[in-house]
């Protein structure tokens, strides 16, 4: 059977091209290892998954050890109803992973559940198993968000820990390690179910290890999957600049890897193949073209994005003054919100708190731009007007033609309007020149005039376009220092720069900078 990129489920080596996560999975066996329990808590689709299976499978190759795999989603809520009902379905999935790899195991699990009537019977017929199998058994359980909000499973995680903290005494023989995997950390689960009592913070998990494990695919780890796959099909690639492209666009995201390089294997690879010309090659330009087949598409992981910042406007207003607005914000580990933002997968820390990739930005940005009420914009679409040659696009003419709009349009609006909306009014007056063939990319700088520098990327062209306040000539003077060398990172010559001008008597000028070797095409608004 032809191996295929999957992004749906458990990743199969005989089925599935993958990422190269030897190294990850031998720092998680290491936890194992030394007896470690701890959860491997990730956004959705970000490998938890596939890493279970891979441990089960390394774990099976053990003779001193024994894995028992659950999975908590599609368990109904009869289950969580009772101490018992947990306990029972507990055992009960221990008896179903028993069931085709050892009869005998499964037989004594099924004498043991005649005398399941609580957690602390429970705890009894788990030690008693230990004690049988004479093994390390390790417990796995995916998918324990599908229990979060259910007391019986806290005193099932309560009985666990107690377990744990005397395992070395016969009477409480317990699993040497348990892996468990979930969106959510334990002390989360432990606050959705009594959110006003003090005491939540006494998570019945904090016997768990820390799990540093970085799940996320690095371009080294990347390669060998396109590797795979360049053996497998023939296809020609510089797999080395690919595997950058597409770290560049995700962040090493695991979905969104597998996502690209599917869409471009089977969506736009076979439409490049001529009958003249079998030869079968990955550009780099391919990754491009993918990027705006995938930010068209709906998916579930899109929807679950779009639904956790519809569902906490003020986790929306904190992405959007990171997008938007191009506030730098460091990182706070006790605000609520930003631990909102991490534990859905759209924030990170990187020196300061920034969208997790450039897909997840765009994606963001383009529904705010959609959800933006600027009414005057609505006649104002002149992609065609900005294209030129070669599929290159006159920036310059786009910067003149938005100080034309904003003269006409907001020249009255107050200072405060314009300091809180001018970003987003030149990024939605921009979408629409772009047309889905072009996208804006996000950067925020430091600077005491709050730069948010916007990298376009349009057919094969790229362009920088520095968006900020104006402070007064000194940092205006700094501001283009750093613009220069910004262009100097991307390896350009030419630049752009928007001043949003809130003194009441601008010029509305425009002028062309010669500093530093590079050329900078201003616009004040």
């Amino acid at each position: 059977m032809k191996k295929e990129f999957n992004t749906t489920g458990i990743c199969y080596p005989s089925l599935h091209y993958m990422a190269d996560v030897s190294h990850k999975l031998d720092d998680v066996m290491t936890l194992v290892e030394k007896g470690k329990y701890f959860i491997i808590n990730r956004p959705r689709q970000y490998g938890k998954t596939t890493m279970l299976h891979l441990i089960t499978e390394k774990l099976n190759e053990l003779d001193d050890y024994i894995p028992v795999k659950m999975n908590f989603q599609g368990v109904g809520e009869k289950s969580h109803l009772s101490d018992k009902a947990f306990a029972q379905m507990v055992i009960h999935q221990m008896i179903r992973h028993f069931s085709f790899q050892s009869p005998e195991l499964k037989a004594f699990l099924q004498e043991e559940q005649q005398q399941i009537e609580d957690m602390e019977t429970l705890s009894d017929s788990i030690t008693r198993f230990v004690h049988h199998v004479n093994k390390k058994v390790v417990l796995i359980i995916d998918e324990v968000d599908a229990s979060s909000n259910y007391n019986a499973f806290i005193r099932f995680l309560s009985m666990l820990r107690t377990k744990y903290l005397d395992r070395h005494s016969p009477q409480h023989a317990t699993f040497h390690s348990i892996v468990l995997a979930g969106v959510h950390d334990i002390k989360t689960l432990k606050y959705k179910i009594r959110p006003t009592d003090d005491s939540h913070y006494n998570s019945p998990w904090n016997i768990a290890a820390d799990f540093k494990v970085k799940m996320r695919f690095s371009p080294e780890e990347i390669a060998p999957m396109l590797e795979d796959y360049s053996q497998s099909e023939n296809v020609r690639m510089d797999i080395p600049a690919i595997a950058e492209r597409l770290y560049y666009y995700t962040s090493g995201y695991p979905f969104l890897v597998s996502k690209l390089c599917k869409i471009i294997a089977e969506d736009i690879l076979p439409k490049t193949i001529s009958p003249s010309n079998n030869v079968k090659t990955w550009m780099e330009s391919d990754v491009e073209a993918a990027l705006q087949i995938i930010l068209k598409e709906n998916n579930t992981n899109f929807d679950s994005l779009i639904k956790n910042l519809d569902n906490n406007p003020q986790l929306y207003q904190f992405i959007h003054r990171i997008i938007i607005e191009g506030d730098n914000i460091p990182d706070n580990p006790d605000d609520p919100i930003i631990n909102l933002g991490k534990l859905y997968g759209i924030l990170e820390k990187n020196g300061r708190l920034k969208v997790r990739n450039r897909i997840y930005e765009q994606r963001i940005y383009n529904y705010m731009v959609s959800r933006s009420i600027v009414s005057s914009l609505k006649n104002h679409n002149y992609a065609e007007h900005f294209q030129k040659a070669n599929n290159a696009l006159d920036i310059e003419a786009v910067l003149l033609k938005f100080q034309q709009f904003m003269k006409e349009e907001y020249s009255q609006k107050s200072g405060a309007f314009l300091e809180a909306e001018d970003r987003l009014i030149f990024l939605a007056f921009f979408a629409p020149i772009l047309n889905g063939k072009g996208y804006t990319f996000k950067e925020v700088q430091v600077s005491m005039e709050k730069r948010l520098d916007v990298v376009v990327t349009y057919f094969q062209h790229r362009y920088i376009i520095e968006l900020k306040r104006w402070y007064g000539p000194k940092a205006h003077a700094q501001g283009t220092q750093q613009l220069c060398d910004y262009l100097d990172i991307h390896g350009l010559d030419q630049g752009y720069l928007l001043i949003f001008d809130p003194r009441k008597e601008k010029g509305w000028v425009q002028e062309v900078i010669q500093h530093g070797g590079k050329e900078i095409f201003a616009v004040w608004v």
